[in-house]
């Protein structure tokens, strides 16, 4: 068992782009640890990094307490699983699941035994004849942990193993991969682009934009309290709608558009930094969850409202999925401010989750009631939570 630290680790090639900065993370003895982020944020070169497969320009890697920064690919303990699975076609399942064990020169009963140990976790006991040019892709996954698990690793690494996969499957491989890292309970880093696979999988999700890190924590926790705007836009989905409000004096309300829209004591208490801001732009995020529909139209008179003009709706059988828009500016590019000429639109659309009974229309104006202990509020210069 081990665990992994980055500390301060950098990474800069030869051309001079910086693909990681300053990056600090700890990655506890047994955690499920995601790195998400868009592409080209830094996620897979920090794995890479932790794997021995790219230099580290300065800062010290740890694996079970000792710096590793030197040390050989062969010789850090780990066992990385591929997006590609990389499995060689010529030989059997069981051929590939043991070819780690095969190039130790263990003796062959060994080798069975652990194949067979493995095969089972993995559910894999009756393909193990076969090759993987037979198997499905989630079969073939499977047999991509096999040979890595088999080694028993300190630390396993996982480079979107499951974006090859169809999104069936790929909901299906998610619990699998849960269930395979609890029973042989490693320090796993996993790396992925889909946040709703980061959110379900990981015990703590390290969130990462052009090579910085900007929050890492418990999925729900991120969720809740985002600490920048990049984090309120990247996670969740839909997206958080975010528009640019005006502070009303007093710090008692926000206009939204053409709209007020009162703020409690608890939302106020929850946000004392808002007070800073009264007179001023800030921006607001509000989540479709948090947008229910007004029903028939008459909303709770001690709950704030907003109203937007229907224009599509989803009917997704347990709930709507209804798009409206409103006269207020969308902050629109994710993690952008409001300085940024591209992030604001004149445009004020959002997206409300709404019960499927919930009377809307397309082409009808609606009323949806305000969870407003679900408002999250941002600085319009820094992107900073407030």
């Amino acid at each position: 068992m081990a665990t992994v630290s980055l500390e301060q680790i950098n990474k800069v090639y030869a051309n001079g782009f910086h693909a990681v900065k300053d990056l600090d993370l700890d990655v506890r003895d047994g955690e499920f640890m995601v790195l998400v982020g868009p592409s080209g944020c830094g996620k897979t070169t920090a794995l890479r990094m932790v794997a021995g497969l790219e230099d580290i320009s300065s800062g010290t890697l740890r694996i079970g307490g000792k710096p590793v920064n030197d040390v050989t690919p062969k010789d850090r303990d780990i066992a990385m699983v591929f997006q590609n699975y990389a499995l060689y076609p010529h030989m059997s399942v069981s051929e590939n699941i043991g070819f780690a064990l095969t190039m130790r020169k263990l003796p062959k009963p060994q080798i069975q035994a652990k194949v067979k140990e493995t095969a089972e976790i993995l559910g894999l006991t009756e393909w193990l004849d076969r090759k993987p040019g037979q198997l499905s892709g989630g079969q073939r996954q499977r047999v991509a942990m096999g040979r890595a698990i088999v080694r028993e690793p300190s630390v396993f690494l996982m480079d979107e193993p499951l974006s090859n996969l169809d999104a069936k499957l790929r909901v299906q491989m998610r619990a699998e991969v849960q269930r395979i890292q609890r029973r042989i309970n490693v320090a796993t880093m996993y790396v992925t682009h889909d946040q709703v696979e980061a959110m379900t999988m990981g015990d703590r999700v390290a969130v990462m934009r052009s090579g910085v890190l900007q929050q890492v924590d418990h999925p729900q926790h991120l969720y809740d309290h985002p600490d920048n705007l990049f984090v309120a836009a990247f996670i969740g989905s839909p997206a958080m709608n975010l528009y640019e409000a005006a502070v009303t004096e007093g710090a008692r309300s926000f206009r939204l558009g053409s709209q007020d829209i009162e703020l409690p004591d608890s939302v106020r208490a929850a946000h004392p930094g808002l007070a800073t801001y009264a007179g001023h732009k800030v921006v607001v995020g509000l989540r479709p969850e948090h947008l229910p529909a007004a029903v028939n139209g008459a909303a709770d008179p001690t709950r704030p409202v907003l109203v937007g003009d229907v224009d599509l709706v989803e009917a997704l059988g347990s709930e709507l999925m209804v798009h409206f828009t409103i006269d207020a500016r969308r902050v629109r590019a994710e993690g952008t401010t409001s300085a940024d000429q591209e992030a604001v639109t004149e445009s004020g659309e959002g997206v409300a989750r709404v019960d499927p009974a919930s009377p809307v229309k397309v082409g009808e104006r609606a009323t949806f009631a305000i969870k407003t202990d679900g408002l999250q509020f941002f600085a319009p210069d820094s992107g900073s939570a407030i």
